[in-house]
């Protein structure tokens, strides 16, 4: 990964004259050139490089004047459905596309600031999509391993700020979209309180709901951006003026256990797992709390009359020429098309009861922290289911903008294949100090556990395999991982919920491992395969063996050797020695 920009980092160099706002924009202009051959698709319209250093050198003219620029010479990218005065709008549709005149009133109060715009992003079409893989512009991908989605729809902004081409960047987040590709890339998102920040200028997606949002590295730059954007806005008639809520973070609110969802992604709730440990070893109270009043929220976006505010974002030219528009998108905005004034009623309705319902909630907790997404996909995959799941990412980010929640997006973590698992603390209205000093204590407690990998190039998927007799190193069946280039990663102990049997009448003589409670901590190997490798592998495996998921002592949930039940006819029972080494030594056997 290339060395991050930070807000602090340059600003206070700039103002104290270490380096200029000249020198920053060139090096910018260096990595988003660089990084273009890695991923093209980051960027819809990118300033040009006269304008990107006339506008740094008018930062560099101001400070030597004597001004004052929280963001002095800070490069940041805007996501392509806010206005930056003279460049294209398309919200990643370009029939829908005009030029404004005037820039968003949020990236105006940014270059007043010092900062300085490097370009336009790419994002789901028209905001509609949590993946990244809806726009004619192509799909950003998740920095640290590009077969899997970036998130969206704030994609583009994600990408850039991950690969370190821009300090930060402005993103939007109507049911999630700033959040979910923070989490993927490892970053902090930033989703303030609807109408903290003003949505002039930007197109609308859900207008009564939207929110811009910031993609940044740290919680000191986001903090950093909502001091200089946030305030009333008198031409947006959705922005309202608040005063921060105090929170104290002593009680946090987390799903029932029975209510917590990965989809299969035993990375994601073992790193959620270790999350909750960390904000419990900081003090804070864990109370489960109901997600049902939540969830049901969280239907009324797109199941509801709420998706109706979709159709009349685009109506015009989904009535003119609805072929411009992504099939999924269009599909989602002409649903719209079939709500009636009553069903926008009954839908207010029902949601002012859920809204009282989640108001209860702040009598007895303080902030309530989820995953931000219960897994992740690869492109691929989306593109070939992408209604079922992209709903599937939205599972904890759809409600909170209904429910008028504030939310910040943490990184937790990082999963075997690279891509980056995020936890989001979300409070209540005018709770957005409060979370992002909850946040910082967290982050500064994840500090030696959410180190990110080193690998913008794109990372080989790879699979965890534990083996528990013949394939041990120096036994018969090793050959078959080495032949294939395994990688050994570890000597360690399954959970201690596995029993384990010497087979009958193998040869060379194999174990059968059986997930039993009342078992024993069993020794094995973990090795690391290429997914191809790994599948060629298992394509061996003889009956009643079989590959299946085994959990390690540590928790944390690998592929493994298990056995059909078949397997201990006539088998010993071995558990006792802990292991597949003692037995063999005891045959008398290498």
């Amino acid at each position: 990964m290339m060395d991050r920009f930070t807000i602090a980092g340059i600003a206070t160099a700039v103002t104290a004259g270490a380096t200029d706002a000249v020198s920053v924009a060139r090096e910018a202009l260096a990595r988003i050139a660089r990084y273009d051959t890695v991923q093209p698709a980051v960027w819809i319209t990118r300033i040009a490089e006269a304008e990107v250093l006339v506008a740094a050198a008018r930062v560099d003219e101001r400070i030597a004047a004597g001004e004052t620029l929280p963001l002095a010479g800070v490069p940041f990218a805007i996501k392509d459905n806010l206005d930056l005065a003279g460049v294209p709008t398309t919200a990643a549709c370009p029939a829908f596309g005009y030029t404004p005149a005037r820039s968003a009133h949020v990236v105006e109060r940014l270059i007043a600031a010092g900062a300085v715009p490097m370009g336009k992003t790419n994002l789901d079409q028209f905001a509609t999509g949590l993946n990244g893989t809806r726009s004619p512009y192509g799909a950003p991908a998740c920095v640290y391993n590009r077969a899997y989605v970036s998130g969206g729809s704030s994609s583009g902004s994600a990408v850039a700020v991950a690969a370190g081409l821009v300090a930060f960047a402005l993103g939007t987040d109507t049911a999630g979209s700033g959040r979910v590709p923070a989490a993927f890339n490892g970053l902090v998102g930033l989703k303030p309180t609807k109408g903290r920040w003003s949505t002039s200028g930007l197109v609308p997606a859900c207008r009564s709901l939207d929110c811009v949002t910031v993609l940044a590295h740290t919680i000191a730059d986001a903090r950093a951006v909502d001091q200089v954007v946030a305030g009333f806005d008198p031409a947006d008639p959705y922005s309202r003026s608040g005063d921060d809520r105090p929170v104290h973070a002593a009680r946090i609110g987390v799903p029932h256990p029975a209510q917590r969802a990965f989809f299969g992604d035993t990375a994601s709730e073992r790193l959620y797992h270790q999350a909750l440990a960390t904000l419990a070893a900081g003090g804070a109270e864990l109370i489960d709390i109901d997600l049902a009043p939540l969830r049901e929220a969280a239907l009324l976006l797109y199941n509801g009359p709420w998706v109706a505010e979709r159709t009349a974002a685009a109506q015009p030219l989904l009535d003119a020429d609805p072929g411009a528009i992504d099939p999924t998108v269009r599909d989602i905005m002409a649903g719209g098309r079939n709500v009636s004034g009553v069903d926008v009623f009954r839908g207010q309705y029902r949601l002012a009861e859920l809204q009282r319902i989640a108001d209860t909630l702040w009598q007895s907790i303080d902030l309530i922290a989820l995953p931000t997404t219960p897994t992740i996909y690869r492109i691929a995959e989306m593109r070939a289911a992408p209604v079922v799941l992209n709903s599937v990412l939205g599972a904890y980010t759809n409600f909170v903008n209904l429910l008028d929640m504030a939310a910040l997006a943490l990184p937790a973590g990082w999963r075997d294949n690279g891509t980056g698992f995020g936890v989001t603390l979300i409070g209540p209205a005018w709770s957005d100090a409060g979370l992002l000093t909850a946040g910082e204590a967290f982050c500064a407690a994840q500090a030696t556990t959410a180190t990110p990998p080193m690998d913008t190039e794109g990372k080989m998927e790879t699979v965890k395999l534990a083996v528990v007799g013949a394939h041990l190193e120096n036994m018969p069946l090793h050959w078959q991982l080495t032949s294939r280039n395994a990688r050994f990663v570890a000597a360690t102990t399954t959970a201690s919920t596995y029993r384990l049997y010497a087979m009958a009448n193998t040869t060379p003589p194999k174990p059968a491992l059986i997930h039993a409670a009342d078992g024993a901590a069993i020794a094995v190997e973990v090795y690391e395969l290429d997914v191809a490798a790994f599948g060629s592998f298992v394509a061996e495996v003889p009956a009643p063996l079989a590959i299946g998921s085994v959990v390690l002592a540590d928790g944390s949930t690998v592929k493994g050797f298990v056995a059909e039940p078949r397997a201990v006819d006539g088998a010993t029972d071995i558990t006792a020695l802990g292991g597949w080494r003692p037995y063999i030594a005891g045959l008398g056997q290498p």
